[in-house]
């Protein structure tokens, strides 16, 4: 909902050994593939899938929202005025449309592919699932959005493969980047997790039945 909120803004992002040139709605964009991969790994497929379609939801309310509001005038006096809040807001739709069925595919493939290296390494090599998984899912979302923003005038048609390969570049090394942090947040949930379990285990233990 965030990156539907302010991608059209582009930024540069210089490091030592390239330039990325993106929306800003594509920067932190990998780590909703993160979560995901989390909740696959703790809940199952279908925690996970409950999670994307409530994601969906959400997004249709909000594009709604945003709809109704831009239809409303501002006033003489309104720091914002019609055509600014349009220009900003007003292509919502259009971008919430592409990433639903950007985010919608990719995310059930995400979670078809986690399980799936899952079963295939017998539970083994949790970075090769998460980074494995998401490396594909990405290029199917970022491949879609951006091309049916395209198709709908948002983006320029000869800048479309330009950002397609600047955007999922940034979003891959992001996601590899992130791999500690994802092993990071499974050791954390475990904890507390069997902390939990031991607390819950400790206090039937002590309880007086009456």
């Amino acid at each position: 909902m965030l990156g539907n909120l302010i991608y059209q803004k582009f930024v540069s992002l210089q490091l030592p050994f390239y330039k990325f040139e993106l929306s800003v709605g594509a920067v932190l964009y990998p780590l909703t593939f993160l979560i995901t991969d989390l909740i696959t790994e703790f809940y199952g497929k279908e925690r996970a899938q409950f999670c994307i379609r409530f994601a969906m939801v959400i997004n249709i309310l909000v594009a709604i929202i945003i709809a109704f509001m831009d239809y409303l005038p501002a006033t003489e006096w309104s720091k914002i005025n019609d055509e600014t809040f349009h220009n900003v807001f007003g292509y919502y739709g259009v971008a919430f449309a592409g990433s639903i069925i950007a985010c919608y595919t990719s995310q059930a493939i995400d979670v078809r592919l986690y399980l799936l290296i899952h079963s295939l390494t017998k539970g083994k090599y949790l970075w090769l699932r998460n980074n494995g998984s998401t490396s594909i899912s990405l290029l199917i979302d970022t491949t879609v959005v951006i091309g049916f923003m395209t198709i709908f005038g948002i983006f320029p048609v000869e800048q479309m493969w330009t950002l397609i390969v600047n955007s999922y570049s940034w979003k891959l090394f992001f996601t590899i980047c992130s791999t500690p942090l994802f092993y990071i947040s499974v050791s954390f949930i475990k904890y507390f997790s069997n902390f939990n379990k031991v607390r819950a285990s400790n206090s039937r233990q002590f309880t007086t039945p009456i």
